[in-house]
């Protein structure tokens, strides 16, 4: 599938772009010579990140639920809620953690979590952040990066397609070859 061409309005991101970026922050991370103990995903944009993130690193993921962006197939935001608990695959949120996501667009959600973070789990001792693209009108910076987006586009993510296709439109949707 070629992708319209990015804007400063539009960042268009193929998967093979998505994968390298996830690479490139897993090398800044390392580089920072930073270790941790777990990695917390915030999720659902944090997800894929946070997946490869555990497997090259080989340490417990977690997941933290949050949602703001609900109407319009995921276009417009509203009041951000954030999950009451964490499912981590191995122990418990502990120690230094690497919070997750793909990116830091105001702020206001890394703000939050790590307020929740620091009144529900007491445990965990220092918490580094790391996302694949920081836009310009953040009010929160994190520790790791990939982009910075001087003007604030909408990115387009490649498994957003998947935002409006339904099941009974599977079968059309492969056999004409159309990939998410």
């Amino acid at each position: 599938m070629t992708l319209p061409a990015s804007t400063d309005r539009d960042l268009w991101v193929s998967w093979d772009a998505y994968r390298s970026l996830i690479e490139r922050l897993a090398l800044k991370i390392h580089e920072s010579g930073w270790r941790f103990d777990k990695i917390l995903c915030i999720a659902r944009g944090g997800m894929r990140v946070g997946d490869v993130l555990s497997r090259i690193y080989e340490v417990p993921l977690g997941i933290l639920a949050t949602s703001s962006y609900r109407e319009a197939a995921g276009t417009v935001r509203g009041e951000l809620d954030i999950a009451r608990f964490i499912t981590i695959t191995r122990g418990a949120l502990e120690g230094r953690v690497l919070l997750v996501d793909d990116m830091v667009d105001t702020g206001l959600t890394f703000k939050r979590v790590n307020q929740h973070l620091a009144e529900q789990f007491p445990a965990v001792s220092e918490i580094r952040s790391a996302v694949l693209w920081l836009k310009a009108r953040a009010r929160v910076n994190p520790d790791y990066f990939v982009e910075r987006l001087p003007t604030n586009p909408w990115i387009h993510q490649p498994f957003e397609n998947y935002d409006t296709i339904r099941p009974h439109q599977l079968k059309a949707w492969m056999s004409k070859g159309i990939q998410a």
